[in-house]
């Protein structure tokens, strides 16, 4: 005699079951990797503004960080921050380096000295 299987449930609610349990996996493996980065973030938090300047971050970076969403990785604005400043220092370095660039004179000219007024401040 052959036996014939019949799944407990039917194939459309297995499959919908699947994809739910599917859905559900994602996105608690999206709550822990988004726990795990708030972790390193309260380390980064935990130091003070010298280590946070060796690695190229200020405290406002943190602030604006920690104001993504929740589902946000706050390290990844951390990361683009810290990548622009040193695009923007390697820039400057190179252009300083160019022929026919030279450094401003620290040596006040003449006029400057002979005139018997205060020195100019500048506002900003």
């Amino acid at each position: 005699m052959s036996t014939l299987t019949i799944p407990a449930l039917p194939l459309p609610f297995a499959q919908a079951f699947a994809g739910l349990m599917a859905a559900v996996a994602r996105i608690g493996s999206r709550v822990v990797t988004a726990w795990r980065h708030r972790g390193d973030f309260v380390v980064l938090a935990s130091l003070d503004d010298r280590m946070l300047r060796d690695i190229g971050l200020t405290r406002g970076d943190l602030n604006d960080a920690l104001s993504e969403p929740l589902w946000r990785d706050p390290t990844a604005v951390l990361v683009r921050r810290q990548s622009e400043r040193r695009a923007v220092r390697v820039t400057g370095a190179v252009i300083d380096r160019l022929p026919g660039r030279a450094a401003p004179s620290i040596v006040p000219d003449a006029p400057a000295l002979a005139s018997h007024e205060p020195p100019r401040r500048f506002a900003i």
